[in-house]
């Protein structure tokens, strides 16, 4: 009985995903496309890099560069090398990239998510991030959790506006503190 639940939620999880890529191939975009797009949407200004997305997206560097040249292609990212670091780019969404992200074609998912209950909520957002937790530590892969659950993040801190990074010695706006970060630490 345990194996065949075990089984059961694979294949719900499986389907999920099939209709999500189903979806996700809206706009003239591909699915990673669209990934490469929310990312950039979450993701704090240390975690704006090619290698942080491949990170993430647990991809190439080849597969993300041509991710990049399409996004670009279209519009929709901007690339710009760093002054710290000329060999790294900081990318960033375009107005048109944004507003695209308007449109997202998962937000119908997003809806029905909504719908569900409280508890149901809950409890689906809590096994999920057990479920992709376990994933991820199987394979040694980065958690991109957000900064203010992170053990680096030192709220309220005297050299901070209102917050700092204890890692990379950063000051963290109260915007950021619900962004992803590639070096986040579970606290």
């Amino acid at each position: 009985m345990k194996k065949e639940r075990h089984t059961h939620i694979f294949a719900l999880l499986e389907r999920i995903g099939r209709l999500l890529t189903m979806e996700a191939h809206a706009e003239g975009l591909l699915p990673v496309h669209w990934e490469a797009l929310r990312y950039l949407q979450r993701a704090n200004r240390f975690s704006m890099t090619a290698a942080a997305l491949t990170a993430y997206l647990g991809s190439t560097k080849g597969t993300v560069s041509q991710t990049l040249k399409a996004l670009e292609s279209k519009g929709l990212v901007k690339k710009r090398v760093k002054t710290n670091d000329r060999r790294s780019n900081h990318l960033s969404l375009t107005a048109k990239g944004r507003n695209l992200l308007r449109r997202d074609p998962l937000s119908d998912t997003v809806k029905a998510i909504e719908q569900l209950g409280t508890s149901t909520q809950t409890e689906l957002n809590n096994g999920l991030e057990d479920l992709l937790s376990a994933r991820l530590a199987m394979q040694n892969r980065q958690p991109f959790g957000q900064c203010r659950d992170c053990r680096y993040f030192a709220k309220r801190h005297p050299d901070g506006e209102p917050h700092y990074c204890l890692l990379l010695k950063e000051t963290i706006a109260e915007s950021e503190t619900d962004s992803i970060c590639f070096e986040q630490q579970p606290g």
